[in-house]
């Protein structure tokens, strides 16, 4: 069954310089040319995935991403001739998972495209799978334990929800505490896909703030995942955290 993508910008002629690459590749398109009719297509059936520009009449991009994360998950790239940081870094707040700047190279964008089909079909796989539970199937460092069984994490009794990519990034730093793993390390195990930086240490950097904010007292000054400085991240070893 074809995969059916969602391109909203507001410019037609970079609509259809999308259009043109995405459905050489076999994809189903729909264009939409600001946010009101992005959801009126959403509301009529099933969208694989979304390309959504950020500087658009009536509804913009950012208030588009947001009412579409209140009830779905479909992956979503922001594509957009915003450059600054922030801008980038919102977007990923907000929902996004992706973000490609204007001008860009289109076999980049479907390459791009293609790499986030792969994650979320990886993922709903994983989602069919139920981990048996056993006393093993807990790491516990300090007072934070994280149940593989559940796919959650534990602080002082406290459950707290995280998201497939929270989980696998935790999963992997506190398998081995007090071990530094790159930014590409951290990619590749949570997205399941291939580091090539820039985009990706921004992405990665908000994760690590997300948990951060759920896990640490003051995650402004953290005390359980430390950056190192270069390199990358680590958790620190159970005797090392102190209350």
């Amino acid at each position: 069954m074809k995969r059916s993508i969602l391109i909203v910008d507001d410019q037609p002629e970079i609509a259809e310089l999308l259009r043109l690459y995405l459905e050489k590749e076999g994809y189903d398109i729909i264009e939409a040319h600001d946010g009101m009719d992005a959801l009126m297509y959403i509301s009529k059936g099933k969208i694989d995935l979304m390309l959504v520009d950020l500087m658009m009449p009536i509804v913009d991009g950012y208030q588009l991403i947001k009412k579409v994360r209140e009830t779905l998950q479909v992956p979503i790239i922001i594509i957009s001739a915003k450059q600054e940081d922030h801008d980038k870094i919102f977007g990923l707040e907000i929902g996004a998972d992706d973000f490609i700047q204007k001008p860009f190279n289109p076999l980049e964008v479907v390459a791009r495209v293609q790499a986030l089909f792969r994650r979320s079909y990886s993922y709903s796989n994983d989602e069919l799978k139920q981990p048996e539970v056993t006393e093993t199937s807990k790491k516990v460092v300090g007072d934070l334990i994280l149940d593989e069984a559940t796919f959650s994490i534990i602080r002082n009794e406290v459950v707290i929800q995280l998201t497939k990519i929270e989980y696998k990034i935790l999963e992997l730093l506190m398998d081995t505490p007090g071990r530094v793993y790159t930014k590409q390390q951290i990619f590749e195990r949570a997205w399941n896909d291939y580091y090539m930086g820039g985009e990706e240490d921004n992405t990665i950097n908000v994760h690590i703030s997300k948990i951060r904010e759920k896990i640490e007292e003051n995650p402004k000054k953290p005390t359980y995942i430390k950056t190192v400085r270069g390199l990358g991240y680590k958790f620190e070893k159970r005797n090392s955290i102190r209350p």
